[in-house]
């Protein structure tokens, strides 16, 4: 049954009373739960695969247990070894620091918030709902979920199973279409999470406002790779086009686009032909290649390309088997490099998210410096090379919400490393310590000295000689 208004500010209403009612979660009943999300993965992890893959069409059951299944159950586990640690009060110094000398004490003492929303994406449902609960369940909250309605069929099988492990007071999955989820953001959360498109984010932060709800926005935008002159090109076309085809592009976190040296541009194309080939030797039945997961996707991709061929680039598919793509009965895009796009091409000027890579060339790096630091600060940042030095520059030049050095996404995968965007890329973040961090109200907590010492330091009227004295020590430079 597709939620309404109505009931989801009433299942709100039942969570934050119990929230009320039964106190912060202690660290056994979040270990429970979080062995409940776990048991949860482990015991559908085909229905998860068979879901998936109906609701794309095609979607490799391989890469749905990396992703989805085992990519969510690290993140739970961790969070689980690590909680009792994270709950402890975090001590901090006293001002002046005489007075800790004296007895008084300065902590910060972690709060569950309360209700935390989870607005979950079609690409990675699974993992983007999971992995955001380990932070929300650590920090002991208690979640409401709205999964996509372009995934529908894993969108009600999640809904089946937190019914089966937790009551609605604990965990609760709503579904619905667009109009469930604007109403969906405009409820008074205690935090809201929100993984999904930049222009979507607009919306649901305007919707949070109108309660004051902090969001954590996880979004996207076109993820430079930066290929130097030191790099090994065979390997880092391999890694760049396994991530690019891993889910069939269709991540947050995608190589968006290449900057190749301009006399290394012709050994990139070759090497990322033969890592393809190697990987996918067939596309049009093969299993592990992923299709676009709806025809609105699979018609805006082809226009880009359509688009950019029309303004005079160079489109080079991969298709090792040569086979008709255009007779198929799901919506697979081969593999395929736009060379030498111009800004005026559609492709350069939107986030891709599809199989498709566009490859600039640079005479000095920092050109393609310049080019990404002209554009919206990206969500991931990757570069390719052995040289010290201009890694650092480009690092150091650059910002996006994070960095893979050598590699492509895997900066996503470190539990130690928090994950957000920076700008139109998101704002806030989680993973691991940080996640627990992002739902927790850090409450100051200032304990002062029994004995009352105000009298003796002359910090009361009236004012005389020694308070005087006390501040001008206090007021120079």
């Amino acid at each position: 049954m597709t939620a309404t208004s109505e009931t989801m500010n009433a299942l709100l209403a039942r969570q934050k009373a119990a929230h009320l009612r039964d106190g912060p979660l202690s660290a056994e009943a979040r270990i429970d739960w979080l062995d409940r999300c776990i048991g949860l993965l482990v015991d559908h992890a085909d229905e998860i695969a068979a879901a998936l893959n109906s609701d794309f069409g095609n979607r490799s059951k391989d890469a749905t247990l990396l992703t989805d299944i085992s990519g969510s159950i690290g993140p739970l586990k961790f969070a689980k070894e690590n909680l009792r640690k994270w709950m402890k009060p975090e001590k901090r110094k006293t001002s002046p620091a005489i007075l800790g000398l004296f007895g008084a004490k300065a902590e910060i003492q972690y709060q569950p918030k309360g209700v935390v929303g989870v607005i979950s994406p079609w690409n990675f449902p699974i993992n983007l709902t999971f992995a955001p609960l380990a932070g929300v369940i650590a920090a002991g909250n208690r979640a409401m979920i709205k999964p996509s309605e372009f995934t529908p069929a894993t969108s009600e099988l999640m809904k089946t199973m937190f019914a089966k492990a937790f009551s609605e007071e604990e965990i609760a999955v709503v579904v619905g279409g667009p109009e469930v989820g604007q109403a969906f953001s405009s409820l008074a959360f205690d935090h809201l999470i929100f993984t999904g498109a930049t222009s979507v984010a607009r919306h649901v932060m305007r919707a949070a406002a109108e309660n004051l709800v902090p969001v954590t926005l996880e979004l996207g935008g076109k993820s430079p790779v930066i290929l130097s002159r030191s790099a090994d090109m065979a390997t880092a076309a391999a890694r760049v086009m396994n991530g690019k085809t891993l889910n069939a592009g269709q991540i947050c976190l995608a190589p968006d686009y290449v900057y190749a040296p301009e006399e290394k541009l012709g050994e990139f194309v070759e090497a990322a032909k033969a890592s393809v080939a190697r990987m996918f030797p067939t596309l049009k039945d093969n299993p592990d290649y992923t299709a676009v997961v709806a025809q609105r996707h699979y018609d805006r991709i082809m226009g880009y390309l359509d688009d950019a061929r029309s303004k005079g680039a160079e489109i080079v598919e991969i298709n090792p088997a040569n086979e008709d793509l255009s007779q198929q009965e799901h919506r697979k895009i081969a593999p395929t490099l736009v060379l030498n796009p111009t800004d005026d091409m559609k492709i350069m000027q939107e986030e891709i998210f599809g199989p498709v890579m566009p490859v600039k060339t640079y005479r000095q790096v920092s050109e393609a410096v310049d080019y990404i630091n002209g554009r919206d600060r990206p969500l991931g940042l990757y570069w390719f090379g052995s040289d010290e030095t201009e890694r650092d520059m480009v690092l150091t030049r650059t910002t996006s919400g994070g960095v893979t050095v050598n590699d492509v996404i895997f900066h996503v995968a470190q539990e130690e490393l928090p994950f957000g965007g920076v700008g139109p890329s998101g704002m806030g973040s989680y993973h691991g310590h940080d996640g627990f961090r992002e739902f927790s109200h850090r409450k100051s907590v200032y304990s002062q000295l029994k004995k009352d010492i105000g009298p003796l330091v002359a910090m009361r009227p009236p004012y005389g000689a020694g308070f005087r004295k006390a501040m001008a020590g206090q007021i120079k430079r």
